[in-house]
Formats: structure tokens, C-alpha cells, sequence
């Protein structure tokens, strides 16, 4: 009998033991919201990680929810950057990025301008590319225009004061997008800017960069541009390996695969707002980078 109840403690101490060396291996994770969406996005997200990993800590971002999320996104990266400084910069385990949507550019956006310490940013259906397609948040917020001609409105001073227009990234209209483009152009370094090597050497602090899209997303167009693939002047997707600011390695993403720390996951059946809420998604392709 005490042979049968010390077994059975030696084995609630081992597990109880195993749950506190895996909550200890999980850095602290920072998630960042889409377009049109609030720190409770998070939720589902929170929830599958918290019966995986219990204990972890999971930060949701709460600044321009809702309607303030269609700001300026540097106006929103200035903001953001001051309230995750501490944790980005100085948090010695380092932290793990989630981001969702436009959220994955604005966490980019961070990753460039800090000198963080971010293991591995985990870029979930964010076009990272750009966008060109008539989405549904396109036609919601410009019901009066199509994306063939929506780029005279965002290619002004007055449209790039919509974070849309900051990621629009019309093929046609390469000359108007570099001149007035004032986000993703400087990210790329497709536009002259001072920060280049500053932003370069930034994101190249990344340990891994994961990247998780698919084909059934249904907003983020071309949806490739979630893994940097995007299109040409014949509207011909070129996969991230054979865009310019790839081969020039303009802002570290060369370099990044090189040292093979680029992870593309392609996962069909998953509609845009579905991607945080998706076990399998989740269990597959976001739990397997959250212990490193």
C-alpha cells in the first residue's frame, strides 16, 4: 500500500515538475491585433495557450482598436513602441511576437525601429507584400472605388493618412507608389531613407521569422503576400525569392533564409477571420515556435 502511494506521488511531483519547466521554457508572448479589432482578439489565442502552456504570459496590445486602427501606421508604430519598449528590449529570456493581420506589418514595423529581443515573430495572414484587392475592408471603407483606381486616392498626402493606403501596393502604378508611399516603401527599402541600415540591422535580430498564410484567406490579396510573394505588371504572383527587395536583401529577409530562419506554413481551408480561432492552426503551426 505506501509502495502504491509513494508511486503514485513520485508521479503527481514528476508531472507537476514537467508543467513548471515548460511554463518557465515559454518566453512571454506579444500579440497585436488586426484592422478593425481589439485586444480581445486575442482570446482564443490566450485560451490554447494557456491549456498547452499554462502560466505563460500573454500580452495583447491595447492601442488603436477599432476604428482607430486605420490611423497612419507609423503614427501607430511611434505609439505601440513606447508601450512594449521595456518588454521587447530588456526582457532577458526574450519574447515571442504574434500578429494577425495588419498587425503583422505594425509588429515589422517595431521589429525595424527597436533593438529588441524577439525570438521569433510568428506572422499570421498579414500582408506583408502589400495589398492589392478589393477586399472586403476596402469596399467597406471606400465603397466608391475599385483597385484599379483606388491608388488616386492612397497615392496622395491626403490618402497615405489611412493605414491602408500605407501597405497598398498598386503594380501598376510603381512610380506613384514609391514617390507618395510613406510605410511599406520605407520598410523595403524601396524608397531613399536614413533608416535603412538602422531598420536592416533591427530585423536581423530576429532568431526566426514564421510566416502562416493560405490560399482560402479571402482578404490579404494576393494572399501570397502574407509569405512576401506578391505581383507583377502582368499580375503574375512572384514568390518572395524572386522580389527585388529579396535579391537585394534590402532589409535583411536574404540574409534571414540564408541562415534558414524563415518558415513559410501554407495551410488551406482557413478564412481571414478565422486564423486566431483555428485549433489546428494553432496546434500545427503556432505551438511547435512558441518553445523556442
Amino acid at each position: 500500500m505506501a509502495t502504491q502511494y509513494m508511486y503514485k506521488l513520485l508521479v503527481y511531483v514528476s508531472m507537476y515538475c514537467t508543467l513548471v519547466d515548460q511554463a518557465e521554457s515559454i518566453k512571454p508572448i506579444i500579440f497585436m491585433h488586426g484592422i478593425i479589432a481589439a485586444p480581445d482578439e486575442a482570446d482564443p489565442l490566450r485560451g490554447f495557450v494557456e491549456e498547452a502552456f499554462p502560466g505563460t504570459n500573454v500580452t495583447a496590445i491595447d492601442a488603436f482598436n477599432h476604428l482607430q486602427s486605420v490611423v497612419p501606421m507609423w503614427t501607430q508604430i511611434n505609439t505601440i513602441k513606447e508601450m512594449v519598449r521595456e518588454s521587447l528590449v530588456n526582457s532577458p529570456e526574450g519574447v515571442n511576437l504574434i500578429c494577425f493581420s495588419q498587425g503583422g506589418l505594425i509588429c515589422r514595423g517595431l521589429l525595424s525601429v527597436l533593438p529588441h529581443n524577439v525570438n521569433n515573430f510568428i506572422s499570421v495572414s498579414s500582408p506583408q507584400a502589400g495589398q492589392f484587392g478589393d477586399s472586403m475592408y476596402l469596399k467597406y471603407f471606400f465603397p466608391n472605388y475599385l483597385k484599379e483606381n483606388v491608388y488616386r486616392f492612397f497615392y496622395t498626402e491626403g490618402g497615405q493618412q489611412w493605414s491602408i493606403a500605407n501597405y497598398w501596393h498598386d503594380p501598376h502604378q510603381e512610380a506613384l507608389y514609391t514617390q507618395y508611399n510613406k510605410f511599406l516603401a520605407a520598410l523595403d527599402n524601396d524608397t531613399a531613407t536614413p533608416n535603412a541600415t538602422l531598420y536592416k540591422n533591427n530585423f536581423l535580430r530576429l532568431k526566426k521569422l514564421i510566416m502562416i498564410g493560405g490560399p482560402d484567406d479571402g482578404v490579404i490579396t494576393p494572399w501570397q503576400s502574407s509569405q512576401f510573394g506578391f505581383y507583377d505588371a502582368n499580375d503574375t504572383v512572384v514568390p518572395m525569392k524572386g522580389q527585388k527587395f529579396y535579391e537585394r536583401d534590402s532589409f535583411g529577409l536574404k540574409t534571414l533564409d540564408t541562415r534558414g530562419d524563415i518558415v513559410l506554413h501554407t495551410v488551406p481551408g482557413v478564412q481571414h477571420t478565422h486564423w486566431m480561432k483555428n485549433r489546428t492552426v494553432f496546434e500545427k503551426y503556432i505551438k511547435p515556435w512558441l518553445t523556442g
